[in-house]
């Protein structure tokens, strides 16, 4: 970042001083015109004006007395647009990297499946199926079935041994499927343990 803001100064400076008539031009055509706008790329987000890396127009004597000393826009012109580009492809990878190297703490870790497990306890799952006689189904409710029914409508990834079935469910009604879940999320007050409702009706 230093090196880059050095290097973006460094070509400044030589463009004001003359060494860059395409660059110098850009600088001072404003001067004396009132209403004449330039050119300028953003090189940081600015309030009311711009995000980074976009193209805005601003008064010239804006950019020459604030923007272009504290390096906040250059002027739009192939370069600068080319270091501009290099600079936000830059920054994007560090934030890339910076995601990913914040680990999550087991406090961090534990709050996500304690909020889980709330979810998980006091949603419901419901489902229709087509029955036999004496209201048996026609195809029994698995564990395994329930999994991708509880990510869906309750946005919780389990496995199915986190259900504790022996028996697929095999008729209509209402069902508390009890929960495995690790020792350390304790089972919500004045119950035994975590339960999943299960909701089976006509279809």
């Amino acid at each position: 970042m230093a090196m880059w803001r050095r290097a973006l100064r460094h070509s400044l400076q030589k463009s004001c001083n003359g060494g860059d008539s395409i660059a110098n031009s850009l600088f001072y055509a404003g001067q004396g015109l009132r209403f004449r706008k330039l050119e300028v790329i953003l090189t940081t987000s600015i309030d009311k004006l711009g995000k980074a890396g976009e193209t805005v127009k601003v008064a010239p004597g804006h950019f020459r007395n604030h923007l272009m000393p504290k390096l906040l826009a250059v002027p739009n012109i192939e370069k600068y647009a080319f270091l501009v580009r290099e600079q936000r492809k830059i920054y994007q990878r560090e934030e890339e990297v910076v995601l990913k190297e914040v680990p999550k703490t087991e406090e961090d870790k534990m709050k996500e499946y304690e909020a889980a497990a709330k979810r998980l306890d006091r949603g419901l799952i419901s489902l229709r199926r087509l029955i036999k006689i004496d209201d048996e189904l026609r195809s029994p409710v698995t564990k395994e079935e329930l999994v991708p029914e509880v990510a869906r409508l309750l946005s919780v990834n389990i496995h199915p041994d986190n259900l504790h079935l022996p028996s697929p469910l095999s008729s209509l009604g209402e069902f508390d499927v009890p929960l495995r879940l690790p020792r350390q999320i304790p089972p919500p007050e004045g119950k035994p343990q975590r339960t999943l409702k299960v909701k089976i009706r006509r279809k």
